[in-house]
């Protein structure tokens, strides 16, 4: 029975990004071993969308995308526009290391309540 998903982020500066991840997003996270923090994620879902590439992408959800972007604006987070389609708002933030994730308010049902 699988119990549970890991995802991996890869980053041109992991400790920044951890940092990121603990400081700002506030994620708890376990060490295992030599500073290497393994973080507890929000509950999560996934989807597959068509493409012509294999690449993988990262979002958090939220209730309210403003007050999420207003909050971490405080924390000195820039985020890409807003995009608004019949099934979210969404936006990106950039990571120290780089890369960015995700932010997106569904307007759809969303599978986090099954168990």
């Amino acid at each position: 029975m699988i119990s549970g998903a890991h995802v991996i982020i890869y980053s041109k500066d992991a400790e920044a990004d951890r940092a990121f991840f603990r400081d700002v997003l506030g994620f708890k996270s376990v060490d295992a071993g030599h500073g290497w923090l393994i973080f507890a994620l929000p509950p999560g879902e996934a989807a597959f969308h068509p493409s012509g590439t294999d690449a993988h992408e990262l979002y958090f959800t939220c209730d309210d995308l403003k007050a999420e972007m207003a909050s971490f604006a405080k924390k000195g987070i820039r985020f890409s526009e807003v995009q608004e389609a019949r099934w979210g708002s969404i936006t990106k933030m950039r990571l120290p290391g780089g890369g960015q994730v995700g932010l997106y308010q569904p307007k759809h049902p969303t599978a986090l309540s099954l168990k």
